[in-house]
Protein backbone atom coordinates (compact mmCIF):
# COMPACT_ATOMS: atom_id res chain seq x y z
CA UNK A 1 0.00 0.00 0.00
CA UNK A 2 2.97 2.54 0.70
CA UNK A 3 4.32 1.39 -2.40
CA UNK A 4 1.57 2.04 -4.55
CA UNK A 5 0.95 5.51 -2.47
CA UNK A 6 4.60 6.36 -3.09
CA UNK A 7 3.70 5.36 -6.90
CA UNK A 8 0.74 7.53 -7.51
CA UNK A 9 2.52 10.33 -5.81
CA UNK A 10 5.38 10.41 -8.25
CA UNK A 11 3.02 10.10 -11.20
CA UNK A 12 1.04 13.33 -9.72
CA UNK A 13 4.32 15.18 -9.60
CA UNK A 14 5.57 14.11 -12.95
CA UNK A 15 2.28 15.02 -14.82
CA UNK A 16 2.26 18.32 -12.53
CA UNK A 17 6.04 18.78 -14.26
CA UNK A 18 4.68 18.51 -17.10
CA UNK A 19 2.43 20.55 -16.87
CA UNK A 20 4.37 23.17 -15.37
CA UNK A 21 6.41 22.45 -18.51
CA UNK A 22 3.89 22.79 -21.38
CA UNK A 23 4.07 25.65 -23.44
CA UNK A 24 1.69 28.19 -24.54
CA UNK A 25 -0.63 27.54 -27.16
CA UNK A 26 0.96 28.90 -30.45
CA UNK A 27 -0.46 32.61 -31.47
CA UNK A 28 -2.11 33.58 -34.41
CA UNK A 29 0.63 35.36 -36.85
CA UNK A 30 0.07 38.92 -36.91
CA UNK A 31 -1.94 39.45 -40.30
CA UNK A 32 -4.37 41.89 -41.29
CA UNK A 33 -7.70 39.83 -42.74
CA UNK A 34 -9.66 41.21 -45.75
CA UNK A 35 -13.07 39.88 -46.29
CA UNK A 36 -13.51 38.62 -50.03
CA UNK A 37 -17.26 38.05 -49.82
CA UNK A 38 -20.09 39.97 -50.43
CA UNK A 39 -23.09 39.84 -47.23
CA UNK A 40 -25.87 37.71 -48.41
CA UNK A 41 -29.25 39.77 -48.25
CA UNK A 42 -32.02 41.24 -50.08
CA UNK A 43 -29.70 42.72 -52.73
CA UNK A 44 -27.23 39.73 -53.30
CA UNK A 45 -26.86 39.04 -56.47
CA UNK A 46 -28.28 35.67 -58.76
CA UNK A 47 -27.93 34.49 -61.82
CA UNK A 48 -31.16 35.40 -63.96
CA UNK A 49 -32.39 31.93 -63.45
CA UNK A 50 -31.49 31.31 -60.21
CA UNK A 51 -34.44 31.31 -57.16
CA UNK A 52 -33.05 34.56 -54.96
CA UNK A 53 -32.04 34.40 -51.77
CA UNK A 54 -34.79 33.80 -48.91
CA UNK A 55 -34.44 34.41 -45.08
CA UNK A 56 -38.02 33.10 -43.47
CA UNK A 57 -38.18 34.36 -39.75
CA UNK A 58 -38.82 32.10 -37.02
CA UNK A 59 -38.76 33.62 -33.60
CA UNK A 60 -37.16 37.11 -33.10
CA UNK A 61 -37.70 38.39 -29.18
CA UNK A 62 -38.40 38.12 -26.00
CA UNK A 63 -39.50 34.29 -25.42
CA UNK A 64 -42.50 33.44 -22.63
CA UNK A 65 -39.26 32.28 -20.43
CA UNK A 66 -37.78 35.52 -20.40
CA UNK A 67 -34.68 35.15 -22.46
CA UNK A 68 -33.89 36.74 -25.89
CA UNK A 69 -34.08 33.89 -29.13
CA UNK A 70 -33.55 34.69 -32.96
CA UNK A 71 -33.54 31.92 -35.70
CA UNK A 72 -34.00 31.56 -39.20
CA UNK A 73 -34.88 29.13 -42.04
CA UNK A 74 -32.25 30.48 -45.08
CA UNK A 75 -33.65 29.09 -48.63
CA UNK A 76 -31.31 30.25 -51.19
CA UNK A 77 -29.33 28.23 -54.54
CA UNK A 78 -25.85 26.88 -54.53
CA UNK A 79 -24.85 29.53 -57.48
CA UNK A 80 -25.54 33.13 -55.87
CA UNK A 81 -24.04 35.58 -54.20
CA UNK A 82 -19.82 35.08 -53.28
CA UNK A 83 -19.93 31.01 -53.57
CA UNK A 84 -18.05 28.15 -54.99
CA UNK A 85 -18.48 26.14 -58.10
CA UNK A 86 -17.37 22.50 -57.66
CA UNK A 87 -15.91 20.26 -60.62
CA UNK A 88 -19.05 18.28 -60.65
CA UNK A 89 -20.84 21.99 -61.79
CA UNK A 90 -20.16 21.31 -65.31
CA UNK A 91 -17.88 18.18 -65.43
CA UNK A 92 -19.42 14.16 -65.05
CA UNK A 93 -18.21 12.41 -62.37
CA UNK A 94 -16.09 15.99 -60.78
CA UNK A 95 -16.05 16.45 -57.30
CA UNK A 96 -19.07 17.71 -55.09
CA UNK A 97 -18.62 20.60 -52.79
CA UNK A 98 -18.11 18.37 -49.93
CA UNK A 99 -15.20 16.39 -51.86
CA UNK A 100 -13.42 19.12 -52.76
CA UNK A 101 -9.62 18.77 -50.77
CA UNK A 102 -9.03 21.40 -48.35
CA UNK A 103 -5.41 22.32 -49.56
CA UNK A 104 -7.15 23.00 -52.90
CA UNK A 105 -9.60 26.01 -50.91
CA UNK A 106 -6.27 27.55 -48.66
CA UNK A 107 -3.05 28.66 -50.19
CA UNK A 108 -0.87 31.24 -51.25
CA UNK A 109 -2.84 33.76 -53.94
CA UNK A 110 -1.58 35.54 -56.77
CA UNK A 111 -3.56 38.87 -58.13
CA UNK A 112 -4.13 39.32 -61.88
CA UNK A 113 -5.31 42.95 -62.50
CA UNK A 114 -7.56 43.06 -65.94
CA UNK A 115 -9.06 45.95 -64.24
CA UNK A 116 -8.70 48.89 -66.84
CA UNK A 117 -8.80 46.19 -70.05
CA UNK A 118 -12.33 44.96 -68.07
CA UNK A 119 -13.10 49.15 -67.72
CA UNK A 120 -12.62 49.45 -71.48
CA UNK A 121 -14.82 46.46 -72.52
CA UNK A 122 -17.30 44.49 -70.65
CA UNK A 123 -16.78 41.90 -72.29
CA UNK A 124 -12.84 41.14 -71.50
CA UNK A 125 -11.70 37.98 -71.36
CA UNK A 126 -8.35 37.28 -69.49
CA UNK A 127 -5.57 35.83 -72.23
CA UNK A 128 -2.86 34.14 -72.32
CA UNK A 129 -0.47 36.94 -72.44
CA UNK A 130 -2.53 38.55 -69.44
CA UNK A 131 -1.38 35.47 -67.35
CA UNK A 132 2.00 35.52 -68.96
CA UNK A 133 2.62 39.51 -68.49
CA UNK A 134 1.88 38.72 -64.79
CA UNK A 135 4.57 36.19 -64.79
CA UNK A 136 7.26 38.36 -66.59
CA UNK A 137 6.71 41.00 -63.50
CA UNK A 138 6.18 38.80 -60.65
CA UNK A 139 7.59 34.98 -61.84
CA UNK A 140 6.15 31.64 -62.72
CA UNK A 141 2.42 31.03 -60.86
CA UNK A 142 3.33 29.10 -57.54
CA UNK A 143 2.00 25.78 -57.70
CA UNK A 144 -1.45 25.08 -55.81
CA UNK A 145 -1.79 28.95 -55.55
CA UNK A 146 -5.10 30.39 -55.55
CA UNK A 147 -5.10 32.74 -58.57
CA UNK A 148 -7.52 35.88 -58.46
CA UNK A 149 -8.82 37.75 -61.30
CA UNK A 150 -9.31 41.01 -60.59
CA UNK A 151 -11.14 43.09 -63.18
CA UNK A 152 -12.95 45.85 -60.57
CA UNK A 153 -16.52 45.06 -60.94
CA UNK A 154 -17.14 44.11 -57.64
CA UNK A 155 -17.92 48.07 -56.83
CA UNK A 156 -20.79 47.73 -59.32
CA UNK A 157 -22.19 45.47 -56.78
CA UNK A 158 -25.13 45.41 -56.00
CA UNK A 159 -26.33 47.25 -59.07
CA UNK A 160 -27.10 44.00 -61.38
CA UNK A 161 -27.97 45.73 -64.38
CA UNK A 162 -23.71 47.37 -63.90
CA UNK A 163 -22.49 44.18 -62.68
CA UNK A 164 -24.43 41.46 -64.81
CA UNK A 165 -25.19 44.03 -67.82
CA UNK A 166 -29.16 43.13 -66.89
CA UNK A 167 -31.34 43.60 -63.91
CA UNK A 168 -33.66 41.36 -65.77
CA UNK A 169 -35.02 37.79 -65.05
CA UNK A 170 -35.55 34.58 -66.41
CA UNK A 171 -34.10 32.66 -68.94
CA UNK A 172 -34.20 35.70 -71.74
CA UNK A 173 -32.37 37.40 -69.73
CA UNK A 174 -29.01 35.42 -69.68
CA UNK A 175 -28.63 36.67 -73.30
CA UNK A 176 -27.65 40.39 -72.32
CA UNK A 177 -25.48 39.64 -70.12
CA UNK A 178 -22.01 41.79 -70.17
CA UNK A 179 -19.23 41.28 -67.70
CA UNK A 180 -15.63 40.16 -68.00
CA UNK A 181 -13.92 36.11 -67.62
CA UNK A 182 -11.81 33.97 -68.32
CA UNK A 183 -10.93 33.17 -71.96
CA UNK A 184 -10.93 29.58 -72.73
CA UNK A 185 -7.16 29.48 -74.46
CA UNK A 186 -6.23 30.91 -71.38
CA UNK A 187 -7.67 28.57 -68.72
CA UNK A 188 -6.17 25.60 -70.91
CA UNK A 189 -2.82 27.16 -70.88
CA UNK A 190 -3.39 26.89 -66.93
CA UNK A 191 -3.98 23.62 -66.50
CA UNK A 192 -1.34 22.89 -69.34
CA UNK A 193 1.62 24.65 -67.54
CA UNK A 194 0.70 25.42 -63.95
CA UNK A 195 -0.35 23.21 -61.16
CA UNK A 196 -2.91 25.63 -59.72
CA UNK A 197 -5.03 24.83 -56.94
CA UNK A 198 -8.56 27.18 -57.68
CA UNK A 199 -9.56 30.21 -59.40
CA UNK A 200 -11.67 33.05 -58.43
CA UNK A 201 -13.23 36.44 -59.75
CA UNK A 202 -14.96 39.46 -58.67
CA UNK A 203 -17.96 38.90 -61.19
CA UNK A 204 -20.67 36.14 -61.45
CA UNK A 205 -18.73 33.79 -63.74
CA UNK A 206 -15.41 32.11 -64.81
CA UNK A 207 -17.18 32.65 -68.69
CA UNK A 208 -17.70 35.78 -69.60
CA UNK A 209 -21.12 36.91 -69.61
CA UNK A 210 -21.61 36.41 -73.83
CA UNK A 211 -20.49 32.94 -72.80
CA UNK A 212 -22.74 30.03 -74.36
CA UNK A 213 -20.65 26.84 -73.94
CA UNK A 214 -18.47 27.66 -70.81
CA UNK A 215 -15.79 26.69 -72.18
CA UNK A 216 -13.56 27.45 -69.27
CA UNK A 217 -15.28 26.47 -66.59
CA UNK A 218 -15.72 23.12 -68.44
CA UNK A 219 -11.35 22.97 -68.83
CA UNK A 220 -10.66 24.02 -64.94
CA UNK A 221 -13.42 21.49 -63.38
CA UNK A 222 -12.22 18.93 -65.90
CA UNK A 223 -9.26 19.08 -64.02
CA UNK A 224 -10.81 19.68 -60.70
CA UNK A 225 -9.87 23.01 -60.27
CA UNK A 226 -12.43 24.66 -58.57
CA UNK A 227 -13.66 28.15 -58.81
CA UNK A 228 -14.85 31.25 -56.32
CA UNK A 229 -17.30 33.70 -57.80
CA UNK A 230 -19.01 37.13 -57.31
CA UNK A 231 -15.61 37.98 -54.81
CA UNK A 232 -14.74 41.58 -53.30
CA UNK A 233 -12.08 43.84 -52.30
CA UNK A 234 -9.60 41.94 -54.66
CA UNK A 235 -8.17 45.47 -54.93
CA UNK A 236 -6.82 45.09 -51.07
CA UNK A 237 -4.65 42.44 -52.10
CA UNK A 238 -1.09 42.73 -53.56
CA UNK A 239 -0.15 40.63 -57.25
CA UNK A 240 1.75 37.86 -54.44
CA UNK A 241 2.13 37.43 -51.17
CA UNK A 242 -1.49 36.82 -49.36
CA UNK A 243 -3.28 33.71 -48.30
CA UNK A 244 -6.41 32.86 -48.55
CA UNK A 245 -9.05 30.58 -47.37
CA UNK A 246 -12.20 30.30 -48.81
CA UNK A 247 -14.51 27.65 -47.18
CA UNK A 248 -18.04 26.88 -48.07
CA UNK A 249 -20.67 24.77 -46.17
CA UNK A 250 -19.52 21.24 -46.55
CA UNK A 251 -22.54 20.52 -48.88
CA UNK A 252 -22.31 16.38 -49.58
CA UNK A 253 -23.73 16.07 -52.92
CA UNK A 254 -23.60 20.00 -53.79
CA UNK A 255 -22.16 21.53 -57.26
CA UNK A 256 -21.70 24.81 -55.08
CA UNK A 257 -22.26 26.61 -52.41
CA UNK A 258 -22.61 30.32 -50.67
CA UNK A 259 -18.66 30.76 -49.67
CA UNK A 260 -16.91 33.14 -47.11
CA UNK A 261 -13.37 33.72 -48.51
CA UNK A 262 -10.57 35.53 -46.44
CA UNK A 263 -7.20 36.75 -47.25
CA UNK A 264 -4.33 37.40 -45.03
CA UNK A 265 -1.66 39.71 -45.40
CA UNK A 266 0.91 39.61 -43.38
CA UNK A 267 1.47 42.62 -41.72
Amino acid sequence: MVRLALAVGAVTLATGACRAASPEPAAFPPVALVDLSHAFDEDTIYWPTSERLRLDIVSEGVTPGGYYYAANNLFTAEHGGTHLDAPIHFSAGGSTTGEIPLDRLVGGAVVIDVEAQAERDADYQVTTDDLTAWEREHGPIPSKAIVLIRTGFSRRWPDAERYLGTAERGEAAVAQLHFPGLHPNAAAWLVANRSIGAIGIDTASIDFGQSTLYESHRTLFANEIPAFENLTALDRLPPTGAFVAALPMKIARGSGGPLRAVAMLPE
